[in-house]
């Protein structure tokens, strides 16, 4: 960021004003999962290959959850490593379907590493296998991560959304014991392309063809 360059770039968009944090969006950042991730126990565990899944996935409301649980049951065993639990025991923690099931250890939809389908997210392989994006198939919270975004209702019915990278303090309690958060290490900011464009497509789901497309042209000027 440049001396001077204020670090929030600013778009309006209708009732919407759009923060976003232009020192992350310029960075290198990228997701290290499966290259040395450390994930979010306790204790540095990059040999598991949790990555961030080592908490069930929070759902967006209903219709999250009913999305998640239409596409599960289209997995195969083959490359749904936990399909058997997810057969017998459902896919999300409890009836409320705030949450996805955890299953020795992580997420019911990770599949371990040395999976003869593949490791990592069976939505996520599955998403790709049938040529559709993943933000389609995976709960929201997933696939936006690293991107946190904040809502806060100003004045003149105004809603301000703040676009930054998440924090220890995004994970609540969990996060002031966990040994590793990517955004805050270096070992991550090792990618060979900004994050407005390695993370276009998320950048476009969350805010939008038109602000996205402003945003890119700001931050290459």
């Amino acid at each position: 960021m440049s001396v001077g360059q204020q670090p929030f770039e600013e778009i309006a968009d209708g009732d919407t004003l759009w923060r976003f944090e232009r020192r992350f969006l310029e960075s290198n950042w990228t997701c290290i999962w499966g290259r040395g991730c450390h994930g979010i126990l306790p204790e540095r565990a990059s040999h598991l290959g949790h990555g961030c899944c080592s908490i069930g996935a929070e759902l967006d409301g209903i219709d999250e959850a009913r999305n998640v649980a239409a596409l599960a049951a289209t997995l195969a065993p083959a490359v749904f490593q936990h399909h058997q639990a997810a057969s017998t025991g459902g896919v999300f923690s409890d009836d409320t379907c705030a949450d996805t099931r955890v299953v020795d250890g992580a997420c019911i939809f990770l599949n371990r590493p040395g999976f003869v389908g593949g490791a990592g997210c069976a939505l996520h392989l599955a998403a790709a296998a049938a040529g559709e994006s993943p933000i389609d198939w995976k709960p929201s919270v997933c696939w936006q991560l690293p991107i946190k975004v904040d809502w806060v209702m100003a004045a003149n019915d105004i809603e301000v959304a703040t676009v930054r990278r998440w924090s220890r303090a995004d994970w609540g309690a969990d996060g002031r014991a966990m040994a590793w958060c990517c955004t805050e290490e270096p070992d991550a900011y090792v990618g060979d392309r900004p994050v407005v464009e390695s993370l276009s497509e998320e950048l476009v789901a969350i805010v939008g063809e038109r602000v996205a497309v402003e945003l890119r042209s700001r931050l290459s000027e």
